[in-house]
C-alpha cells in the first residue's frame, strides 16, 4: 500500500472511558516514541472531517510527529448523550485529561479548533508543563456556540421547523454535511454550554505557554481572537487570509504556520 493511502485514513478508534461512564473515541497515528500532537476537532464535526480530511494528520505525520486525535463527546464515534448536563465545560476538560492519562502523555502539544480551541483554553490553563505548545484556531471569546440561536435550532431538530437565523443556517449546513450526527446530541451541547455557567475565557487567567492564535479574516470573532491572544505572555496571532469561520481548517497557510510554531519548540 502506498503512503498516500495511508494518510488519509482514519483508524477504528480506541476507547478511553471518561469519569462518569462514556466512551471516547480516540485514535492514533505514527510511532509513540515522536513527539505527540492531540488533535481536538470543532462542534458538528469529528476526527476525520476536522483534521483527516483537510490534510492536518498527513502533514504534521510527515513532520515527524505521533499524532492522538479525539472525538467530543457528542461527536463522531465517542458516545452521544442527550443530556444537556453531561456537556458542560469542566465535563469537555475531564475528558481530555482522561485521555492524556490513559496514553501516559507526559508532554505534548495541542491543536484545537472552534469548540476545541475552547477546550483547550482551559486545557491548557491546568496542563501547563505537559501541554508544552498550543495551537488554538477559530476560539471564541465568549460562551462557546453563543451565536447560535437556540429556539430555531430546537424547533428545526424536534419538528423540522425551518431555519431563518444565518448563523444557526451556516451551524445546520455543517451539522447535516457530516455523517453520522446526532442532531439531538448536538442541541445539548449547544444547551449544556450555556445553562453550565461557562464564563468568557480571562484573559487575567491566560495560559502562559506557547499558543498560536489562529481566526479567519471573514470569521465575525476574529477581533475576540486577537484580544486572547495578546493577553497570553507568548501568545502569537495569525489571520488566515480569505476564511470564514467554518472553512479556516482547510486552509494550507493555518497548517503551515501551525506546523512552523510546532517545530519552533
Amino acid at each position: 500500500m502506498s503512503a498516500i493511502p495511508e494518510l488519509t485514513q482514519t483508524p477504528e478508534p480506541q476507547y478511553v472511558m471518561s469519569a462518569d461512564g462514556h466512551r471516547i473515541a480516540t485514535y492514533s497515528w505514527g510511532d509513540d516514541a515522536d513527539p505527540t500532537v492531540v488533535l481536538v476537532h470543532g462542534f458538528a464535526s469529528s476526527t476525520r472531517d476536522n483534521w483527516v480530511n483537510t490534510g492536518w494528520v498527513r502533514d504534521l505525520q510527515r513532520a515527524g510527529y505521533r499524532v492522538l486525535a479525539i472525538d467530543q463527546r457528542g461527536h463522531g464515534r465517542s458516545d452521544k448523550p442527550h443530556d444537556p448536563r453531561d456537556y458542560a465545560m469542566p465535563i469537555l476538560v475531564a475528558d481530555v485529561e482522561a485521555v492524556l492519562d490513559t496514553y501516559l502523555i507526559d508532554t505534548a502539544s495541542y491543536v484545537g479548533y472552534s469548540l476545541g480551541a475552547r477546550v483547550g483554553w482551559e486545557v491548557a490553563q491546568v496542563e501547563q508543563e505537559r501541554l508544552t505548545r498550543v495551537v488554538l484556531g477559530g476560539v471564541p471569546d465568549g460562551v462557546p456556540l453563543s451565536r447560535l440561536d437556540l429556539g430555531q435550532a430546537r424547533a428545526f431538530v424536534e419538528d423540522g421547523v425551518p431555519v431563518a437565523d444565518r448563523v444557526t443556517q451556516n451551524y445546520v449546513q455543517l451539522i447535516e454535511r457530516v455523517g453520522g450526527n446526532d442532531l439531538r446530541a448536538l442541541l445539548a451541547i449547544a444547551e449544556g454550554l450555556r445553562s453550565s455557567g461557562v464564563a468568557d475565557p480571562d484573559p487575567e487567567y491566560a495560559p502562559r505557554q506557547p499558543i498560536l492564535f489562529a481566526t479567519g479574516s471573514l470569521d465575525a470573532i476574529i477581533e475576540g481572537s486577537r484580544a486572547l491572544a495578546a493577553a497570553c505572555p507568548q501568545g502569537r496571532f495569525l489571520e488566515i487570509p480569505g476564511r470564514h469561520h467554518f472553512n479556516a481548517p482547510g486552509s494550507r497557510v493555518f497548517r503551515e504556520t501551525a506546523l512552523e510554531f510546532l517545530a519552533a519548540g
